[in-house]
């Protein structure tokens, strides 16, 4: 019985690879050869053995940019007396509704000229409760971009009043 398993054990031997010292290193790594498609063929350049290094190419075009507008139609709703204000805010001047003072710090469009254009505007909103002779009692409670397509999205949600844009446009009305 000895000799049964002694030939098993040799036959197995026998099928194993060689030990991995003796495994033939891997041949040399050569790189992907490419070449031009066959229907392409290269110009010769004007002058003659002298190549460009770097082809001139165009600059990839983003997407277009907004067009900037110097005033913001925003719309307040006060819900204590369910009045709703439109109004006029140019940018980088200070308008005040009630207790609240806006500052609109930019207002762009986007897609201008096409169906439906999309208005967005940086906007800062101060509570200041004692109007302009209070000292030091305004607070900045609303800091942030306002989009006209998503009014709900961005907006002031104030415990007495909602704020929120329409549209940006060239002029404000009557100027």
């Amino acid at each position: 019985m000895a000799s049964g398993l002694a030939l098993a054990f040799s036959a197995a031997e026998a099928q194993l690879p060689p030990p991995l010292e003796q495994a033939p290193p891997p041949p040399p790594s050569v790189g992907p050869v490419v070449a031009p498609p066959p229907d392409i063929e290269t110009a010769p350049s004007p002058s003659a053995g002298v190549q460009e290094a770097h082809p001139t190419l165009e600059a990839p075009r983003g997407p277009p940019r907004p067009e900037r507008s110097p005033v913001a139609v925003l719309r307040v709703l006060d819900k204590v007396t369910a009045e709703t204000l439109r109004f006029a805010a140019p940018v980088g001047r200070r308008v005040r509704y009630k207790s609240l003072v806006f500052e609109v710090k930019a207002c762009e469009t986007w897609g201008v000229g096409t169906a439906d254009p999309r208005a967005s505007a940086y906007v800062m909103i101060d509570s200041d409760p004692g109007g302009a002779d209070a000292r030091g009692a305004s607070q900045e409670i609303y800091k942030g971009w306002m989009f006209a397509e998503a009014p709900g999205v961005h907006l002031l949600s104030h415990p007495i009043y909602d704020a929120w844009l329409e549209s940006c446009i060239a002029s404000a009305p009557g100027v």
